[in-house]
């Protein structure tokens, strides 16, 4: 080999040295920066889900938001209300935790109101009972046959809620943030709380030109009059771009009303010009039909459901809604019309 030949030899050999020792040295910098990016979300995610694990899904789902843990659920619960929507593409939804599950509780009563009530024995394949906690979901899986476990990760839902308090308060948001995901997938749905007993087949009485109907604690007269005192209780939606418009309002409106729960921040924007922008069609059931403790209807030959409203305390509610369902198979062996109306409850309810 000749010097020249040699020499170019060397500067070939020193550039690839070169060359190959500033790819590691951006190797090195790259994987550095992967490190610390990858630490940073590990340190985000951490303060804002301090109790929760992270695996390599929960990572994807930070950069993608579309891990299975997120997509998963939907698939669930769509594949619920199929199941058990009606023919005009609607479910009876319902909500449950660990201290209303308990035998001889809440729940049970609610299930044997549509046992014993007068057409609603056909209904209860269109319920889908929404359980906040696994002990209520293993008692629901026992007792009926269309039970969704809705998982929650910052709110322990599982007791017993007294009125208005932060938990209390947080549950019924994470009920409306339930709501808004099966109007958008399509599904009309009556929304009972479980201490509501059916008696009757409500559905006869649904307004027809109403988007959003809503139950009472006190009606006076007017089914589209915004003085009538709202109650959350129970209520009728129809799935479409104005009810889907009024719900994802009404939630995003906690954020001004942050220590109010559900039904006292409609009581806020059922006003709102936004509203009447949207155009959705609202009403209010007659007590006659949807009633409660609060103004029990006057007709038990016209009442449809009777919810345990205005009354602090499981025990009470539990003890005078056993006197309605007493009432109601007394009623029932009856051969004769019934003329006057007097409920044994609310009693124990009215007790201070």
């Amino acid at each position: 080999m000749n010097s020249s030949s040699s020499s170019s030899f060397s500067s070939r050999r020193k550039f690839l040295d070169t060359g190959f020792s500033i790819g590691q040295k951006e190797i090195i910098r790259i994987l550095i920066l992967f490190l610390v990016l990858t630490a940073s979300c590990l340190f985000l995610y951490k303060s804002a889900y301090p109790l929760q694990r992270l695996s390599f899904n929960n990572l994807t789902s930070l950069l993608t938001s579309q891990s299975p843990e997120t997509i998963k659920p939907n698939i669930a619960l769509r594949k619920i209300l199929e199941n058990a929507a009606n023919e005009n593409n609607t479910v009876i939804i319902t909500t449950l935790n660990q201290a209303w599950a308990e035998p001889k509780s809440i729940f049970d009563l609610f299930l044997e109101s549509f046992r014993i009530g007068q057409g609603t024995q056909k209904l209860l394949k269109h319920v889908v009972v929404v359980c906040l906690d696994p002990k209520a979901f293993e008692r629901c899986s026992k007792a009926h046959s269309n039970c969704y476990y809705l998982e929650t990760t910052s709110t322990d839902f599982s007791g017993d809620k007294a009125y208005n308090t932060p938990d209390y308060v947080n549950m019924m948001w994470r009920r409306i943030e339930l709501l808004i995901q099966v109007l958008e997938m399509g599904f009309n749905f009556i929304f009972t709380d479980t201490d509501v007993m059916w008696l009757r087949d409500p559905f006869p009485r649904l307004y027809p030109d109403g988007d959003f109907q809503m139950a009472c604690d006190k009606y006076f007269g007017n089914p589209t009059s915004f003085d009538n005192w709202a109650n959350g209780g129970f209520v009728y939606v129809r799935s479409n771009n104005r009810s889907i418009e009024f719900y994802k309002f009404w939630y995003k409106s906690r954020q001004n009303y942050s220590w109010l729960h559900d039904q006292d921040v409609f009581n806020r924007i059922k006003n709102d010009p936004f509203i009447s922008k949207i155009g959705v069609r609202i009403r209010f059931f007659d007590t006659v039909y949807i009633c409660g403790f609060c103004e029990p209807s006057k007709d038990i030959n016209l009442v449809c459901t009777m919810h345990g409203n205005c009354c602090l305390g499981l025990e009470k509610k539990i003890h005078d809604l056993n006197l309605i369902l007493d009432d109601w198979r007394k009623y029932m062996s009856l051969s004769k019309h019934v003329q006057n109306t007097t409920w044994s409850a609310p009693l124990r309810c009215l007790e201070k």
